[in-house]
Parts: structure tokens; C-alpha cells; sequence
């Protein structure tokens, strides 16, 4: 049941009203506070992605080696460009001596098997980056989209900057321990999480668990394929720096987590952590739809208004993750300062949606006006201020 708490207008500001518009003063919504669960990792976040709630953020903030994990800013750019026009998956990209020498098996890193001179479709290389963890395709793919890798590696800065990732600084396009190559794990989970929504078309790529390119077949490194119900991606990563890291993600029953784990010693250890906290994320929050997009939650009085009352409306899915046991204890409340002062406009933010439970922070959503209200001419203002005056309300 919804509650509806209001605070009346004092009767001072009731008479100024008559001839003033009245200011309605809302609370800004707190950010949900993530739950604390123990974890190996030095870095641990893990998202709801319907939702956008954080149900384990351990140093989620933090700068970190990214290693390869890194190399999903440079699938997004690619990904990017092909959205765009700019490439196709059928165009082909030449393999420089320098990407052959950087990121080739002579190398001793995660390579492709690019030859020198060879021309490769950007199909193969997106594989040969998402499935192999290929340095080489990595390189091909900065180099023809912006002449050189130091080059494209302040690209991927800049458009991470305008993507929200503020955490995020990029010296190389594969994750090469470097000073200056850096990621936070709530970034990285940010980034999953676009390549999630605005790529759904190439996405499935990220569940493929192998890729053969020049006779030789390697397979997917994300342990979560092979073992974790619903795993789709995302990338691994390892350097001595960064520990073991990954990018994980599962939808299970309609429902997508996305998680980051860095700073693992072991790939025994990654696997373990990976599924652990993805079975917990999944077993012990749940996602609860109150109000579907555009559903009238409430009605509000209106102060000197054409209409008496207004409706309350949910701008949007009123979708929230709870904890399992805090839900029979929740508790649903509209927020209003009522009655809310005329002119209203259709859309016009006039109360707040407040759901509260044991365990965790509260959480405020918007409700809009869902019709406008004109104000009263200035004689129905001096009639209604009368009545306020002798019973308190305008009738």
C-alpha cells in the first residue's frame, strides 16, 4: 500500500499565493548504498543492469591495471566505427611490422597469429580481439583507424571522457602494463554494460568460445563460458601489475549482472571469486517492477488551479533491486507538498516516489504531472484565498 505524505502549505504562503506562483522543493534521490560481501579480490563491482544498482562496490572507484580487460574500450571504438559506416565488417586492415613485432607470438603475449603485410577482415580481427585476446589485432585495428596506437590510445581517452568513465586513461589499445593505463572496476562495468546495450547485434560474439584464424584455433579464456549458467562474456585480463582480473557478465531469468574482479593471484582463484559473487548477486537481490512507464501511481491536490487534483504518473518503469529478505518489510511512499500550486505543465516533475526497506538506503524516482492545470483567473485566486481563510481549503 502506497502512503502519501504531504506537507501543507503554511497559511502565510497560502495567501502570497493568490497573487505568486508557489516553488515546490524536492529532495534529490541518494545513491543506493552497496551491500558488503567478502571477496578475495582487491577489486570487486557488481551491477544490476536493469536497474543500475550497485549490489558490491570493494574499491570500485580505484585506478587500477585493467590489462586486458582494457581491450573492451578498443572493441567498443571498433564497434563504434562500424555502427557508424566508417568500416564494415567486411573491410580489410593491413598488419604493420610494428603490430606484428608488439603484439605477435614473438612477443610472448596474447596474439592472433597476424602475419606481416597480411590483410585481415575486420570481422576476424573483432574475433581475434573479443575471443583471443589478440595484441596484434588490437594494434591493426588502432593503427587503421587512427594512423598510429598512440594516436587511437587518446581517442579511446577522449571518448571514454564523454561516455562517463572518468577513471579511465588509455596509453596503449591492449592493455600493455604501462603507467598510464588505467581503469576503475566501476568504469569497466560501465563499459560492459554499453557494449551490452547499444551493440546487441555483436554482443553474442562475446559467448563464442573459440576462433580459428590462419589454421590455428585458440579458445575463449572467460572461465564463466564453460561452467556458469547464463554467462555471455565479457574479457579476461593478466599482467604481473594487475593480478588476475575479468569482466563477467549472465542473464538469468531475464535478469543481467555485470561483474569486475582485479587483483586475483590465480586463474583458480578468478573462477571461483567470478562464480561466487555472480551466485550471490543472483540469489540474494531481486529486481521488483512497482509501476510500469506512464502508470498513474498517486493524485495530488492543486492550489489555485482549473482542476482540483492531478495525477501522479511514473515517467518511466518503476523497476528497483531489493534485497530477497527485505522485501515483505518494504515500504512504498509518495512524497508531495500538496496542494501542489497552478499552473502545473504536463511532465512537470511535482513529487517523489520513496520505497524504503531494512538493509538499505532509500530510493527516490521522479513523478511527473501527468495532465497541465492553468491557473485560476484573478478573481477564482481571490475566492479560493477566502476560502482558505474562513475553512482552512478551497473548496
Amino acid at each position: 500500500m502506497i502512503r502519501v505524505m504531504t506537507s501543507p502549505i503554511p497559511f502565510r504562503t497560502a495567501l502570497r499565493s493568490a497573487v505568486a506562483a508557489l516553488c515546490l522543493s524536492l529532495v534529490a534521490a541518494p545513491s543506493a548504498e552497496a551491500a558488503t560481501f567478502p571477496t578475495k579480490a582487491p577489486h570487486a563491482f557488481l551491477l544490476d543492469a536493469e536497474t543500475g544498482a550497485v549490489l558490491l562496490d570493494k574499491d570500485g572507484d580505484a585506478p587500477m591495471a585493467p590489462a586486458s580487460m582494457s581491450k573492451l574500450m578498443t572493441v567498443f571504438m571498433l564497434l563504434e566505427a562500424i555502427k557508424e559506416g566508417r568500416v564494415s565488417l567486411d573491410s580489410t586492415f593491413s598488419v604493420s611490422e610494428y603490430a606484428w613485432q608488439k603484439g605477435g607470438a614473438a612477443s610472448g603475449s596474447s596474439t592472433m597469429f597476424l602475419h606481416p603485410r597480411e590483410q585481415v577482415k575486420v570481422e576476424d580481427l573483432l574475433r581475434g580481439i573479443i575471443i583471443q585476446s589478440g595484441n596484434d589485432a588490437c594494434i591493426v585495428v588502432a593503427e587503421n583507424l587512427a594512423v598510429t596506437e598512440a594516436e587511437f590510445a587518446a581517442k579511446m581517452t577522449k571518448r571514454a571522457r564523454e561516455l562517463g568513465l572518468n577513471d579511465s586513461t588509455f596509453t596503449n589499445s591492449t592493455g600493455w602494463p604501462d603507467p598510464g593505463q588505467r581503469m576503475s572496476a566501476r568504469d569497466l562495468a560501465m563499459l560492459a554494460d554499453l557494449l551490452v546495450e547499444r551493440f546487441p547485434e555483436f554482443y553474442p560474439v562475446f559467448s563464442e568460445k573459440q576462433f580459428v584464424h590462419n589454421g590455428i584455433k585458440q579458445g575463449n579464456r572467460n572461465p564463466l563460458l564453460y561452467g556458469f549458467p547464463g554467462a555471455d562474456g565479457l574479457k579476461t585480463g593478466h599482467t604481473v601489475d594487475s593480478g588476475y582480473g575479468l569482466v563477467g557478465s549472465a542473464k538469468v531469468n531475464g535478469r543481467r549482472l555485470i561483474l569486475v574482479l582485479n587483483g586475483l593471484g590465480s586463474n583458480k582463484e578468478r573462477s571461483e571469486e567470478s562464480e561466487r559473487l555472480l551466485n550471490w548477486g543472483f540469489s540474494e537481490f531481486q529486481n521488483v517492477t512497482l509501476f510500469a512507464k506512464g502508470d498513474k501511481v498517486e493524485t495530488a491536490e492543486v492550489w489555485l488551479g482549473d482542476k482540483k487534483t492531478v495525477a501522479l504518473q511514473a515517467p518511466e518503469a518503476m523497476t528497483f533491486t531489493l534485497p530477497r529478505a527485505a522485501r515483505r518489510e518494504m515500504k512504498v511512499a509518495v512524497v508531495v507538498d500538496q496542494p501542489v500550486a497552478a499552473p502545473i505543465m504536463l511532465g512537470q516533475r511535482v513529487a517523489t516516489l520513496r520505497v524504503t526497506a531494512p538493509g538499505m538506503e532509500p530510493i527516490e524516482r521522479p513523478l511527473l504531472a501527468g495532465e497541465s492545470v492553468e491557473r485560476l483567473g484573478f478573481t477564482g485566486r481571490i475566492v479560493a484565498a477566502a476560502k482558505y481563510l474562513f475553512w482552512g481549503y478551497a473548496k
